[in-house]
C-alpha cells in the first residue's frame, strides 16, 4: 500500500460541537479496506489547500469520525465544508493504545482540552468490553465547564458500574455541580484505582502530562504502567520528513502513542 497517496472520502455528516469544533463523519472509497487501532491518526487532505494530521475519533454506522478545531489554514476550510464534499485521506498512521494487552487491569484515562479526542474511542471500547477490565477511571480537565465536549457521553459513563468520571475546570470562579475547581492533576487524589494493577493512558498538553507523572509517582504507579500520546508537526506520516523527531524516534511513525519508559529520556525537555 502506498500511504503517500490519498484515498477518497465523502463528508456525509458534520456535527458542530462548539463554534470552532466539529466532528466530520466520512464515508470512504473502496480503494482498500480500512483497519485502524484506537490512538492512530489520519492525514486529511483538502484539494488545493493542503493536509493536516487528525486523530481517529472512532467508527460509527460505517463512517470514520474525526473531531477538529478550526485554527489553521487547513482545519478552517475543512470545518467549512458542506455535507457531500469530497476530501482525501491517508492512513492510518502510527501506533495506538495497547488495549488488548491490558485485560484484567484498572484503566485510568487522564486527558485535558481537545486532547480527549485520541482516547475517546478507546474509552468507548473499554466500556463496551467492561467485563475484560477492572475499574475505569476517566479524568478530564478543561478551562471552563462549557468547554467540555460530549457532556452527555460523560454522564452516561458515570452510570456504568465501576466507572468513575471526574471533571475539573481550571479557570472557573464558582464551583459547578460534579465539577472540581483546578487542574486535572488534582483529580488523582479522588480517583479510586489499584496503583499496582492499573494502566494509565494520558493525552493532552505536555505540561499537564509532566505534572501528572509526578502525581502518579507519589501514588506509587510504576512507570511501566504509563502510556501517553504526543503531538508534533506531522507532515508526511511515515517518518521521512523528520519534522516530528523526538530523540531517536519519529512521533508519527513510532508513536503517537508511546510507552513512557521508551521516551522518558527525552520527554518534557524544552526544544525536543
Amino acid at each position: 500500500m502506498n500511504y503517500m497517496l490519498p484515498m477518497s472520502a465523502i463528508l456525509v455528516k458534520k456535527e458542530q460541537e462548539t463554534p470552532d469544533i466539529c466532528t466530520l463523519h466520512l464515508a470512504l472509497g473502496r480503494e482498500r479496506p480500512f483497519v485502524f487501532h484506537f490512538g492512530q491518526f489520519n492525514m486529511l487532505y483538502l484539494f488545493g489547500v493542503g493536509e493536516v494530521p487528525i486523530s481517529i475519533m472512532g467508527w460509527r454506522d460505517g463512517h470514520l469520525m474525526h473531531t477538529i478545531r478550526a485554527v489553521g489554514h487547513v482545519t478552517r476550510p475543512l470545518s467549512d465544508l458542506a455535507e457531500g464534499s469530497q476530501i482525501g485521506l491517508r492512513g492510518p498512521f502510527g501506533h495506538g493504545w495497547p488495549l488488548e494487552q491490558l485485560e484484567g487491569r484498572d484503566l485510568v484515562f487522564i486527558t485535558a482540552g481537545l486532547g480527549c479526542a485520541p482516547v475517546v474511542a478507546a474509552i468507548h471500547y473499554a466500556v463496551r468490553n467492561k467485563d475484560k477490565y477492572g475499574r475505569i477511571i476517566i479524568l478530564q480537565g478543561v478551562k471552563h465547564h462549557q468547554d467540555l465536549l460530549w457532556q452527555q457521553q460523560y454522564d452516561k459513563w458515570r452510570e456504568v458500574k465501576d466507572c468513575q468520571v471526574l471533571l475539573a475546570a481550571s479557570r472557573e470562579t464558582q464551583r459547578k455541580q460534579r465539577w472540581r475547581l483546578g487542574l486535572v492533576t488534582g483529580l488523582l487524589e479522588l480517583a479510586e484505582f489499584n496503583p499496582k494493577h492499573c494502566t494509565v493512558m494520558m493525552c493532552g498538553p505536555e505540561m499537564m502530562m509532566v505534572s501528572s507523572l509526578k502525581y502518579l509517582a507519589d501514588l506509587n504507579v510504576p512507570e511501566e504502567a504509563i502510556y501517553m500520546t504526543l503531538e508534533r508537526n506531522f507532515q508526511c506520516g511515515v517518518g521521512s520528513c523528520g519534522h516530528c523527531q523526538l530523540g531517536p524516534y519519529f512521533v508519527c511513525k513510532d508513536g503517537p502513542v508511546f510507552h513512557y519508559p521508551q521516551i522518558k529520556q527525552w520527554f518534557g525537555l524544552r526544544g525536543v
